[in-house]
């Protein structure tokens, strides 16, 4: 077998050389001919999945975080001969949302799967922003979700922690917005804490946002928090992501549909798999089982 293997060496705590010194030997001792890419900028990967030469490859592969694999999943759909090969995610990233749901946080761990060649299919979030469709694996948020993405990049070189730290940050100054949100043929219209859209139970550093997502159910789980929620309260439930019981709570609301839109007032930046991209207004829908990756669960 043969793989493109891209490298993201400014990921996470740009630990991605190191990593493909570990796992490198491990794929080559299996037969695997690797041709490694290492990204140079912003967008790199995404250009490199969009134009790479795909018939002479079995798999591509990917260390790196969010990010990365959210470019290299926009690359790939992206293709002018809309063809599409397996993805191997090997992490490297700070956060490494979407790894967590797929039991494969570590890299050592995460190369078994491609070794053994086994791939399951996966749901893929489609965007449309405009004229603009971009594609989601992780999350699409917006309002206090995109401020605490916002706040954590200003701090990256703190490491994981910075998610929580922004989260209690964005508390303190609590701010909410107005927006119709449109999901199981209703229109929510009123004011907002966040609004987010997953595809997967993880965001940021182990926070089980979404617990009863499925990454290939057919479903985007949308998590909504209402204004009226105080300052106290938010502190209250924030501890609660982490287990995954704020759903419980009176002031969120948790459903399940195949598609959601959000209308504003004005353009507001949005949160999609980490990244700060995009601008509302934005209608979300779900592709099943449109993307193969190397897992074992």
């Amino acid at each position: 077998m043969r793989f493109m293997l891209i490298v993201n060496p400014f990921s996470g705590k740009k630990q991605g050389l190191e990593i493909l010194k570990k796992i490198q030997p491990l794929i080559i001792r299996s037969d695997i001919e690797i041709d490694v890419i290492k990204t140079c900028y912003s967008g790199h990967a995404e250009n490199i999945a969009r134009e790479f030469d795909i018939t002479k490859y079995n798999g591509l592969l990917m260390i790196g975080g969010d990010g990365t694999f959210h470019e290299v999943i926009n690359g790939l759909l992206n293709r002018g001969d809309h063809q599409k090969i397996p993805i191997g995610i090997i992490p490297a990233g700070s956060g490494n949302s979407f790894m967590n749901d797929l039991d494969i946080a570590d890299p050592i761990k995460a190369v078994e799967p491609i070794i053994l060649n086994k791939t399951r299919l996966i749901d893929v979030m489609s965007l449309q922003m405009g004229d603009e469709t971009r594609y989601g694996i992780n999350l699409i948020g917006w309002g206090m979700v995109t401020d605490v993405g916002l706040t954590a990049e200003n701090i990256r070189w703190i490491g994981p922690i910075r998610y929580t730290l922004a989260a209690l940050f964005q508390i303190l100054f609590k701010k909410s917005r107005k927006a119709i949100l449109k999901i199981q043929n209703k229109a929510i219209d009123t004011k907002f804490m966040f609004i987010i859209g997953c595809n997967s139970i993880h965001i940021g550093k182990g926070m089980k946002m979404a617990p009863k997502a499925r990454i290939d159910d057919g479903l985007i789980d949308v998590v909504v928090v209402d204004d009226e929620i105080s300052r106290f309260r938010l502190l209250r439930v924030l501890p609660k992501l982490y287990k995954g019981t704020h759903i419980f709570e009176p002031e969120v609301k948790y459903f399940q549909s195949d598609s959601f839109s959000i209308e504003t007032n004005q353009n507001d930046v949005l949160n999609i798999d980490g990244e700060i991209i995009g601008k509302t207004p934005i209608k979300v829908e779900v592709i099943p089982k449109v993307i193969e990756i190397f897992a074992t669960r």
